[in-house]
Order: C-alpha cells, then structure tokens, then sequence
C-alpha cells in the first residue's frame, strides 16, 4: 500500500462572500498523479496554495506526514510549487533565473553541466544567455519547468498550476512524461490544468464536488 503523504479534512474557502469549497477531504498518497478539476475560478489555484502554505487554512485542517511537513506545514526543501505565471525575472537570462530559484531551496549549488542540462532537456538550448523578456510565452515557461529537471529529484512534492500554459504538442507530451516518471519513482504530483491529461495512471478530483 502506498504511503499517505497528506490528509486535507473539512477545508473550507470563499472569496468576495462567495463559496468556492468546503468540507474537502482528500488523501495524497506516494506515487499519485492527482488533477484538480473544474472551471475557471472555482478555487482551484486557491486549493493548490493552501497545500503549499502560500495561502492560509482558516477552516479545516491539513495534516502532512513525515519527513514531508507537519500538520499544516510543508517543509519547503520537499516540494516545489510553479504557479500559473513563469514567475521569472525578465531582465535576467534563462540561466540566471534557474539559478536563482535553484538557490531559494538552499541546496548545494549545481554545476554548469546540470543547469545547462536541465534548460536543454525543455528545448533551451542555445538560450541560456538570452534574457527571458526577449523569449516567447512559450519559452518562458520552458524556463520555469527546468526547475523540474534541475531539481525535481531532489524534491518528492509537485504542485502545479497550469504548467502546460503556453507550450507545443511536443513540449506537453515531454512534460507529461516527465511527471508520469515522478511519479512512477515514488512522487507526488498535484495539478491544475485545462489540457486533457494524457497520464492513465491519474487521478481526477473534481473540486465542484465540494461545493
């Protein structure tokens, strides 16, 4: 049986008086590819900053299990979180802002080899010096999602917002491996996404459930 990572109980969430869940209860558990479903503004991104501590749990309880957090706190070196936005800094290149979300973990610095690596293996190459104001939508997320194959190892916890904003056939079909592979090695991912999920093994929550 596979080992649960985290108990949501009873979360409850509104915005602007208006309910988006409550009495969510959901179990994460190693090993799982689990979508968060629904439409535009049901809570979805709200939910995934709740798991990760970005947003505040007012109602109901989150219970993360060691080594990955405790109760409602997740230990920011086991996971990583890619919001909707690339979150990257225009003015800085490709390379710099890998690097510079690389160092937000604390971990020992990576070699060259590794960054430069990481930014190939999302179609990067050849961009590493270009600055991420001048790359397309596309290949500013390209920039985000490296993080995943510089450091994604390292971290046992996915949450991902959106990831396949912006990219090709070719790029989602990468990036769907590259999850499945995750989670085949023991990870957890949980996501958002409008594109139809083409992972078998994954789980589908749909949060209007919850309403």
């Amino acid at each position: 049986m596979k080992k649960q990572v985290l108990a949501a109980k009873k979360l409850y969430c509104e915005r602007d008086d208006r309910l988006l869940f409550q009495n969510l209860d959901l179990a994460f558990h190693e090993g799982e590819v689990v979508q968060i479903r629904g439409p535009n503004g049901c809570g979805k991104t709200t939910l995934l900053r709740k798991l990760s501590g970005l947003a505040d749990v007012v109602m109901g309880a989150l219970d993360w299990q060691e080594p990955f957090g405790e109760t409602d706190w997740l230990d920011p070196s086991k996971y990583l979180y890619l919001g909707h936005k690339p979150g990257i800094t225009g003015s800085a290149t490709a390379l710099e802002n890998l690097v510079f979300h690389h160092s937000l973990k604390g971990l020992e610095a990576p070699t060259d080899d590794a960054l430069f690596s990481a930014l190939k293996q999302v179609g990067l190459a050849g961009f590493e010096h270009v600055f991420a104001h001048s790359l397309s939508a596309g290949q500013q997320r390209r920039v985000a999602l490296a993080r995943l194959y510089l450091m994604g190892h390292q971290m046992p916890i996915w949450i991902l917002d959106e990831p396949f904003t912006a990219l090709d056939v070719k790029g989602v079909a990468q990036l769907e491996a590259h999850i499945e592979a995750h989670a085949n090695n023991g990870g957890l991912v949980v996501l958002t996404t409008h594109h139809p999920l083409n992972i078998p093994s994954a789980r589908m929550v749909d949060i209007e459930a919850f309403v």
